[in-house]
């Protein structure tokens, strides 16, 4: 799988019902890890690495607490949208108010933690049903 492939199936995994913006969000938070050469993510530098760093997305991982997670990226192939999105993003385009954002959560209801993964991550804003974060001082400690 090469790395626009690995790419275009994590935007469509964990993004793909959220709409343009919602994947191009997803696709954003992505690489400005890839692109990170400060505290815990300046170690993966590129994207099989930021995508299969331990506990990061679930859509990487075929087993969770034991159980099998048939929605994987080895099981979710992406369509052409996902590689334009994918694209954007490798050749250096991000969401303006997302330009540092670090991660993204899912909260399942309306509303969107002030601080994720911990006091690294500060609420930046809420894009469909992910809520955007980007690092603290702290973070940069790590």
């Amino acid at each position: 799988m090469t790395d626009l492939d690995l790419l275009a199936r994590i935007i469509k995994c964990e993004a793909g019902g959220e709409g343009e913006i919602g994947m191009k969000a997803v696709a954003t938070v992505i690489m400005n890890r890839v692109r990170q050469n400060l505290g815990e993510y300046g170690l993966y530098n590129d994207i099989p690495n930021v995508i299969y760093a331990p506990g990061q997305f679930d859509c990487a991982r075929e087993y969770i607490r034991g159980e099998y997670n048939s929605q994987n990226i080895y099981n979710i192939p992406a369509d052409q949208e996902h590689y334009d999105i994918a694209q954007w993003a490798v050749e250096g385009n991000k969401i303006g108010i997302l330009d540092q954002a670090l991660w993204y959560f899912n909260p399942f209801g309306p509303e969107c933690r002030e601080q994720f993964p911990n006091a690294n991550g500060q609420f930046l804003i809420r894009i469909g049903d992910h809520c955007f974060y980007a690092p603290t001082e702290s973070y940069y400690l790590t």
